[in-house]
C-alpha cells in the first residue's frame, strides 16, 4: 500500500467517492434487514409454537371421572350356597375391584417400585423420565416406551385407548396431551384415589385385569393376602402383560420381578431381612403359580354348564322384557357389568345328575353281541377346501353320507333302525370306526400334497341323547339340569331340556284330560269310559292302546291314568271338549302350542284337537315345561314358572333384577291331591313300578309316557320335596328297543338326591276338601253291597277319594242279579231245573259294537269283544238246552241239575283283570 502524502490523498478521494459511498450503504442496509428477518422469522416461529401447542391443548380432552372409572367387570354367577358357580368376563372385563384399603402397602409399593416410584413426590408428571423420553427420540430410531407415571398411564388406558400410534409424531402429540391432562388431574384426585384406579383397570396378563382378579388367577388367594414375593411377581406384570405372563413365560417374570424387589430394597419399601425372604421364595412362588393354573378345574372356568347357558337364556329375556334392554344391551350388561347372579343351582344335586349322565352303563348298549356300548351319531360335520387351483369347495354331514352311499357293512358296525346293511347313516356303533370314515373322506377330498388345505368341523354325540330338569315344587326353582349326555365341548350348544322340543306321549293324558276332566269337566277318578273301539272325528284314525290287542271295556279314570289306557284318556277329552284342554294346557305353562296356524304350502295346524291327550301336538314341549308342569300338580295346584336365579346385584350392590314366583293357582287343591294319589298307583301298581324307590322310603308319583315307535320316553313325576321329568331319545327321530332304562335313570338319580339330603319321610298333605265313598268300579256309582261286590267278573267295590260335592248320588246302576243256568251257561228259564239254576250279578251294559274290520289281532268283520263281554247281560239269551217239562226230571246222581255248562265254567274261571301293566 501506498503511504507516501500522494497517495494517501488518492485513497480518501476514493473513499469520499460516490460509487463508494452507495456500495457501503447498501450493504450496511441488507445487513439490517437480514437481521430484522431473522427476528421476524423468530416471532413468528414462536408465535406458531405457540399456537400449534395451544391447539394441541384445545384438542385434549377434558378430564372427565366417569371416563377414568374402570368400565369393563366380570360378573359371576353364584350356586345356592353361595359358592362361585360362573365368570363372565368380556374383553378387557376380567377383573374384581377392590379398594385402595384392602390393597396391602407392599403390593402398591411393588407397583410403584416396578412403574413410578417418585408417584408420591411429582405433580402428574416426573421430569426426568420427559427428557429421557426425548433424548431418546433424538438418539434412537423410535420412540421410547415406558418411562410414563403411574398418572399418566391411567390416562393412557382409559381415555387413548391403551397408546397404540403407528405415528411418533402422533406418539409424541399423544403424550404432550397426556402429561397436561396429569397435572390437571392430579388436582381433582388424591394420589390414593389415582392409585385405587390403576391396580384395578391394569392388564396382568392372563385375563385378568386389577390385581385382585390377578392374585386369584395365579395364586388362588385374596390381594390380601399376597407376600411381598407374589406382589413383586404381579407388580412386574404391566411392562408387557404378554412377555411377562409368569404362567407362561416365568424366567422372563423373574428377572423382573428381582429387579422389582431390589428397587423396593432400594427405596426402603422393604427391609434387608424382607428382601432375603422374598428372594429366597424365586422357584417355589412360580410353582405356586403352576399348581393354582393345574387343579382350577371348577366349573366357572371354561365351557358354560347346560344349567348356566338355560340361566341366560332367562337373563335375557328378563333384562329385554322387563328392563326395555335390546338383546346386544343385556349381553354387554351381563360380561361387563360386574352382576352377581343368585342361581338357583345346588352343586350337591347337580354332581348327582351329572355323575349318573357321565356313566354309559345308565345307557342302552348297541350291537349284535351286546358288545357295543353307545352309538354315535355325526350331529355336524364341515369341510371347506381350497384347493391349489384356487377354488374353494364346502362339504357337508349329506356329501359325507353319500360319499360311503355303497359301503356294504359287513361288521354291523352301524345301528341302522331300518334294517339296511348297505351305505351308512348317522349313526355308528363304533367310534373310532366313524373316525376312520371321516378320515377316508377327508384323504378323498383333500391332496395336501398338491398344496391344498382345508378347514374341518365335527361334532360326534353319543346316542340315545337325554335330558332331565329337577324343579323345587314349592319355589318353582330349577336345581339342577342336564340338557345332554357326553362331553359338553363348547358353551351354548344344544341344550334338550330347555331347548329341544319334543313329542310327550302319554305323559300329556294327564295334564291335557284328566286334570281339565277332574277340575272343571264334572268328572271324578270314579267316573268310567268303555275301553272299546273309538275313532279320532270326522274319519281319522284309530285311537290304539299301547297293549294293542283287545280292549278292557268298563274302566274308571283312576285305571286310565295307572294303566295309561289311551282310548280313556281320549274319550275323557271328548266328552269334556278338547277347547278345555287346551285352555288348560296354556295355564300349564306350555310356550310351544299352537292355537291355528298356516305353513307357506296353506296346510293348517291346530292342537286344539283330541290328540293332544295322548301328547300329538305340533311342535312338541321341552323337557323344562313339561317339569314345571308337573310340578304345580305337586305343588297343590299352584304354577310357579321355573326360574334359574333369584335375583341380580349390580356392581355397586343395588339389585337390579328380583325373580320371585309369583304362584298362580290353576287347580283346584283337591285336584292336585287327588291326581297324585291316581298317579301314585301309577308307581305302585300301574305303568311305572320300577319308579318306586327301592332303598329309600319315600312316596313317588306320576305318569309314563311314549311316543310312537318308542322314539320318545319319558318319565315325569314327583316326591313330596321335588318334580323330574327325565327324556331319553336319539336326536333324529328313530324308534328305541330299551323303552325302560329311562325310569331306571329317574328312580337312581331322584333316590340319591333323596338320601344324600336325608330328606324326612312324609306324604302328600291331604286337603280338608277330600272325603271318601265306596263305588263301583263299573260305573262309578256308589257301590251296592252284595251286588257290586259279587260281579261275576270279580268284585267291582272301591273306596275312592271325591272332592267335596263330588260323590256321586246314585247307587249302582250297572249291575244287575241275574238266574243263570248252569248247564247252558245262559239266562235261566222256567224250563231249567232248580238245581241247574244260579244267582250271578251281570253287567248291564250295551256291547253292541259295529263289526270291525282291521283292528289288530281280529279277522275282517268279526264282533270286537272287551273284557267286560262274557259277563254282560243278554236278556234275550236264554237257555236253550232245557225245554217244557224238563223242570220235573232230576238228575242221575239224585242231586238235581249238574254244574257245568261250558259256557258257566268259562264265566267262573275268568278272573279279575291284572292291576299290573307294563307300558
Amino acid at each position: 500500500m501506498d503511504y507516501s502524502r500522494l497517495g494517501v490523498s488518492d485513497k480518501r478521494k476514493e473513499l469520499k467517492s460516490v460509487s463508494r459511498r452507495m456500495g457501503s450503504k447498501f450493504l450496511i442496509t441488507g445487513f439490517r434487514i437480514f437481521i430484522l428477518a431473522i427476528v421476524a422469522v423468530s416471532v413468528i416461529g414462536v408465535v406458531a409454537a405457540f399456537g400449534a401447542f395451544r391447539g394441541i391443548l384445545d384438542t385434549t380432552p377434558d378430564v372427565e371421572l366417569a371416563v377414568l372409572e374402570v368400565s369393563g367387570f366380570s360378573s359371576k354367577s353364584l350356586y345356592a350356597d353361595g359358592t362361585l358357580a360362573q365368570n363372565f368376563a368380556g374383553n378387557a372385563a376380567n377383573r374384581i375391584y377392590v379398594e385402595i384399603d384392602r390393597i396391602p402397602q407392599h403390593v402398591r409399593n411393588a407397583f410403584l417400585a416396578a412403574e413410578d416410584w417418585r408417584f408420591y413426590q411429582h405433580s402428574g408428571i416426573d421430569i426426568r423420565t420427559i427428557f429421557r423420553s426425548g433424548y431418546s427420540i433424538v438418539t434412537s430410531d423410535g420412540f421410547e416406551a415406558g418411562g410414563s407415571t403411574i398418572t399418566q398411564q391411567l390416562i393412557k388406558n382409559q381415555i387413548f385407548g391403551g397408546g397404540r400410534e403407528k405415528y411418533t409424531l402422533d406418539k409424541v402429540l399423544r403424550k404432550i396431551r397426556e402429561q397436561y391432562i396429569a397435572i390437571n388431574l392430579e388436582h381433582v384426585l388424591s394420589k390414593d384415589e389415582i392409585l385405587e384406579y390403576y391396580m384395578n383397570m391394569v392388564n396382568l396378563g392372563n385375563n385378568s385385569y386389577g390385581v385382585e382378579t390377578a392374585a386369584q388367577n395365579y395364586f388362588g388367594k385374596s390381594t390380601e393376602e399376597l407376600t411381598i414375593s407374589e406382589a413383586a411377581v404381579i407388580g412386574g406384570i404391566p411392562l408387557s402383560p404378554t412377555r411377562l405372563n409368569p404362567l407362561r413365560n416365568p424366567d422372563e417374570n423373574l428377572e423382573r420381578r428381582n429387579n422389582i424387589l431390589g428397587n423396593m430394597l432400594k427405596y426402603e419399601f422393604i427391609t434387608q431381612e424382607e428382601y432375603d425372604e422374598a428372594m429366597a421364595d424365586s422357584v417355589a412362588v412360580y410353582e405356586r403359580i403352576v399348581e393354582q393354573s393345574t387343579k382350577d378345574t371348577r366349573p366357572h372356568v371354561g365351557v358354560y354348564s347346560y344349567f348356566t347357558d338355560a340361566m341366560m337364556d332367562q337373563l335375557y329375556k328378563d333384562f329385554q322384557e322387563r328392563l326395555g334392554y335390546t338383546r346386544a344391551e343385556a349381553e354387554h350388561m351381563l360380561f361387563y357389568g360386574g352382576l352377581t347372579i343368585y342361581t338357583t343351582q345346588e352343586p350337591e344335586i347337580q354332581s348327582i345328575v351329572d355323575r349318573y349322565y357321565q356313566d354309559e352303563n345308565n345307557f342302552p348298549k348297541f350291537g349284535f353281541d351286546s358288545s357295543h356300548g353307545s352309538c354315535y351319531e355325526l350331529s355336524d360335520y364341515r369341510l371347506s377346501v381350497t384347493y391349489a387351483n384356487g377354488e374353494v369347495v364346502h362339504y357337508q354331514r349329506s356329501d359325507f353320507l353319500k360319499y360311503f352311499a355303497e359301503y356294504e357293512d359287513r361288521k354291523g358296525l352301524y345301528y341302522h333302525a331300518n334294517g339296511i346293511k348297505k351305505g351308512i347313516n348317522e349313526l355308528f356303533l363304533d367310534k373310532d370306526d366313524l373316525e376312520e370314515k371321516i378320515a377316508q373322506f377327508r384323504a378323498a377330498k383333500v391332496d395336501e400334497e398338491a398344496g391344498d388345505t382345508y378347514i374341518e368341523t365335527k361334532e360326534i354325540t353319543p346316542q340315545p341323547q337325554s335330558s332331565m330338569t329337577i324343579i323345587e315344587q314349592s319355589t318353582g326353582k330349577v336345581i339342577a339340569i342336564c340338557g345332554g349326555r357326553g362331553e359338553k365341548t363348547v358353551s351354548r350348544s344344544l341344550n334338550r331340556a330347555s331347548q329341544s322340543t319334543r313329542s310327550v306321549g302319554s305323559t300329556f293324558k294327564v295334564l291335557a284330560s284328566f286334570l281339565p276332566a277332574l277340575d272343571a269337566g264334572g268328572l271324578t277318578l270314579a267316573s268310567v269310559q268303555d275301553d272299546s273301539p273309538f275313532f279320532y272325528p270326522n274319519g281319522g284314525k284309530e285311537v290304539i292302546n299301547w297293549y294293542k290287542t283287545g280292549f278292557r271295556g268298563l274302566q274308571p279314570l283312576r285305571k286310565g291314568i295307572s294303566n295309561s289306557l289311551n282310548v280313556v284318556a281320549v274319550k275323557t277329552l271328548d266328552q269334556i271338549g278338547a277347547p278345555l284342554g287346551y285352555e288348560y294346557l296354556k295355564k300349564l305353562g306350555f310356550t310351544t302350542l299352537v292355537d291355528y296356524e298356516v305353513d307357506e304350502n296353506g296346510r293348517a295346524y291346530s292342537d286344539v284337537n283330541l290328540a293332544i291327550a295322548l301328547g300329538g301336538l305340533t311342535k312338541g314341549v321341552t323337557n323344562v315345561e313339561l317339569t314345571a308342569a308337573y310340578a304345580s300338580i305337586a305343588n297343590g295346584g299352584l304354577y310357579n314358572k321355573p326360574i334359574y336365579y333369584t335375583k341380580v346385584v349390580d356392581h355397586e350392590g343395588n339389585v337390579i333384577l328380583s325373580n320371585k314366583t309369583d304362584p298362580s293357582q290353576i287347580m283346584k287343591a283337591s285336584t292336585a291331591w287327588l291326581l297324585t294319589d291316581a298317579m301314585h298307583d301309577v308307581t305302585t301298581t300301574g305303568t311305572g313300578t320300577r319308579l318306586a324307590f327301592r332303598n329309600y322310603k319315600m312316596p313317588v308319583a306320576g305318569k309314563t309316557g311314549t311316543a310312537s315307535k318308542n322314539s320318545d320316553l319319558w318319565f315325569a313325576g314327583f316326591t313330596p320335596y321335588y318334580t323330574c321329568a327325565v327324556w331319553t331319545g336319539f336326536d333324529q327321530p328313530f324308534s328305541q328297543w330299551n323303552k325302560s332304562y329311562q325310569q331306571d335313570l329317574w328312580r337312581n338319580i331322584m333316590e340319591d338326591i333323596h338320601s344324600y339330603k336325608q330328606l324326612e319321610y312324609k306324604e302328600w298333605e291331604k286337603p280338608d276338601s277330600i272325603v271318601e265313598a265306596t263305588i263301583c268300579t263299573k260305573c262309578g256309582n256308589l257301590a251296592v253291597y252284595g251286588l257290586c261286590d259279587n260281579a261275576a267278573g270279580g268284585p267291582c267295590v272301591k273306596t275312592e277319594y271325591f272332592a267335596k260335592g263330588t260323590v256321586p248320588t246314585k247307587k249302582c246302576t250297572c249291575h244287575t242279579r241275574v238266574q243263570i243256568c248252569t248247564e247252558s251257561g245262559m239266562v235261566a228259564t222256567e224250563n231249567c231245573p232248580e238245581g241247574d239254576k244260579k244267582w250271578v250279578v251281570l253287567l248291564v251294559k250295551d256291547e253292541n259294537y259295529h263289526k270291525y274290520d282291521g283292528y289288530p289281532g281280529y279277522q275282517n268283520g268279526c264282533w270286537v269283544s272287551t273284557t267286560d263281554t262274557p259277563y254282560v247281560y243278554h236278556p234275550g239269551n236264554t237257555c236253550d238246552v232245557h225245554h217244557p217239562g224238563d223242570a220235573d226230571r232230576e238228575d242221575d246222581d239224585g242231586e238235581g241239575g249238574h254244574n257245568g255248562g261250558d259256557l258257566f265254567e268259562k264265566v267262573e274261571d275268568y278272573g279279575p283283570e291284572d292291576d299290573v301293566y307294563d307300558e
